[in-house]
Parts: structure tokens; C-alpha cells; sequence
């Protein structure tokens, strides 16, 4: 009965929440841990049966086997939202994760570049027209270019791109479309890959937008250490993945005046509260610029 209900539950995330694939599978692997636990401790074959102390035992048990914080945060997560199904399809009595509260974890701000290590990085790719060299230089245009979410990007087909209207389709999650415009010198990047480079190696598929040296799709492993070996030699010390380049295009729009809710849209954030996240960071950069550049900032005084 409880994987009965579990499968009916990923069912709805499915075609009514019209989910992504990876976020069912999240909610999959946490559910399933969670009603593991359950069956072998307690042996409990039917929900109503389950009761907070049985849930917290569960948390207990995931603080002994080093659980990181967010990971446990994510746990509850899909255990209150997997109840709460429960409950409003009146499949059990009553919601007993309801008093079940989220540990509190560090918020940590992403790692933006700032304008000088965007270019050291970007001009890094135009150091020669080797094939790879050119694919690179179009896949970091288009990161910082369009703020597009790692899968996003590496799932781009030919087919999504308008480069004589400057413009690229994105399919994001749960299936939504939207249009992302570019600039000149991504679209202008994108044109050189796909000209000059992308035939040289062999792509298995005719319409994979970004491939890898043998052809086959470029993976987010192989976009990682794309992104790291940019790092080093550009001398950047901190740690940067893909992600960094997205977290970068909000917060530099942000800071150059655009609009929290167009911001919103060319990200794909369902929630504008996603995107504020954003403006924490714009925030904290001109809070570092005004103790670098104002006399009486930090301590410092004006000199008469």
C-alpha cells in the first residue's frame, strides 16, 4: 500500500504538477529512503499508522549517517509535500509532518564574477580557431550571454536557435517555452562554432547543438572542466562551476539597471522570490563598492 501511493503521487508530479524528470527522481530517491526507514523499523503498512514520532525517528536516523543539512532540509521537503498530498486527496486522516521543522541551514550567496573576470575568461576562448577552442568560446557567450540553466544549455538543439533575429528557444522546466534574446558577439560566436567547428567534430547527432571531441553530447562533467581550466588560467581563485555564469547574468543585469520581473522571465523562475534572491547579491556588491570608494566608509576619514 505505501509504494502504491508513492507511484500515484510521482504519477501526479508528473502530469498535473507537469514537473522535470530530475525532480521526480529527487522525490523518488527521498520518499523512498523515507518509507524504507518506516516498513523496516516499524513495519507500518498503512499511512495513518505513521505518526510524527515515527518521522522524527526517521531525522534522527539521518543526522547519525551524516546527512548534510540541505540534504535533510530537501528530505522534509518532499515528506511535507508527499503528506500533504496524502491529505487533500483523503487518503489519510490527517498530515502528521505538519509540525515537522526544517533544521536551519547556512544561506550561503552564489559565486558571481565580476566584469573583469567575465572578459579574462571569455577572451581566453578567442586565443585560437582550434575547433574545440571555437565550441568553447560559443558555450561561454551563450552561458553569460543568456543566464541559461546548465541542462538548458547543453540540451540545445540547432533548431532552437534564431540567429538572424538574435534570439535563442528554450524549453525549461515543466516544458515551458520561453525566448531568450542574445548579443552580437554570442550570436556571432555561435554562427563560428556552427560554420567552422562543429562539423569537424563529427557530431553523432544533427541537430545536438554542443558536442564533445568524439561527437557525442557534451555532458555537465565535461562543461565543468571546460569552466574550471577557463578558471585557472584566467588566475581566478575561487571555486566556479557552469552555474556561475547564470548567477553572474542576473546579478550583472541587476546591477545595471534591468527589471526584477524581467530578470524573473529570461530566467525561467516560476516565483519571483527565486529571482530577489538576486538582489542580495547586487546589494552586497555595491555595499563593497561604497566601502572601497567612500571616504568616511569603513572607518576611513576624509582628509581636510
Amino acid at each position: 500500500m505505501l509504494e502504491s501511493y508513492l507511484k500515484e503521487y510521482l504519477y501526479y508530479l508528473k502530469v498535473t504538477k507537469n514537473l522535470a524528470k530530475n525532480t521526480i527522481l529527487s522525490y523518488e530517491r527521498d520518499l523512498s529512503d523515507y518509507l524504507d526507514f518506516i516498513k523496516r523499523n516499524y513495519d507500518i503498512k498503512d499511512y495513518n499508522n505513521i505518526s510524527d514520532e515515527h518521522l522524527r525517528n526517521y531525522l534522527k536516523s539521518l543526522a547519525r549517517r551524516e546527512i548534510k543539512a540541505t540534504s535533510i532540509t530537501r528530505k522534509i521537503s518532499s515528506i511535507h509535500n508527499f503528506h500533504k498530498y496524502l491529505t487533500t486527496e483523503d487518503l489519510v486522516d490527517k498530515d502528521v509532518s505538519e509540525r515537522i521543522k526544517k533544521p536551519k541551514t547556512k544561506k550561503t550567496l552564489p559565486t558571481v564574477l565580476n566584469i573583469q573576470e567575465i572578459n579574462a575568461i571569455i577572451n581566453l576562448t578567442y586565443k585560437n580557431e582550434e575547433p574545440l577552442e571555437i565550441r568553447n568560446r560559443a558555450l561561454v557567450e551563450l552561458a553569460y550571454g543568456s543566464g541559461l540553466r546548465v541542462s538548458e544549455l547543453l540540451e540545445l538543439k540547432i533548431s532552437d536557435l534564431h540567429l538572424n533575429k538574435g534570439l535563442v528557444t528554450v524549453v525549461g522546466k515543466g516544458n515551458k517555452e520561453r525566448i531568450i534574446p542574445v548579443s552580437e558577439a554570442c550570436e556571432q560566436a555561435l554562427r563560428d562554432y556552427i560554420v567552422k567547428a562543429r562539423l569537424k567534430l563529427n557530431p553523432k547527432s544533427q541537430n545536438t547543438l554542443f558536442v564533445n571531441k568524439f561527437g557525442n553530447k557534451l555532458s555537465r562533467v565535461g562543461f565543468y572542466k571546460i569552466v574550471q581550466t577557463l578558471a585557472e588560467e584566467a588566475h581566478i581563485n575561487r571555486k566556479i562551476s557552469p552555474h556561475t555564469f547564470r548567477h553572474t547574468f542576473a546579478t550583472h543585469l541587476l546591477e545595471n539597471g534591468a527589471n526584477l520581473r524581467s530578470v524573473q522571465e529570461l530566467l525561467g523562475h516560476e516565483d519571483i522570490m527565486t529571482t530577489e534572491h538576486y538582489t542580495h547579491v547586487s546589494k552586497s556588491h555595491l555595499k563593497d563598492v561604497y566601502n572601497e570608494a567612500h571616504p568616511r566608509a569603513d572607518g576611513k576619514e576624509e582628509k581636510s
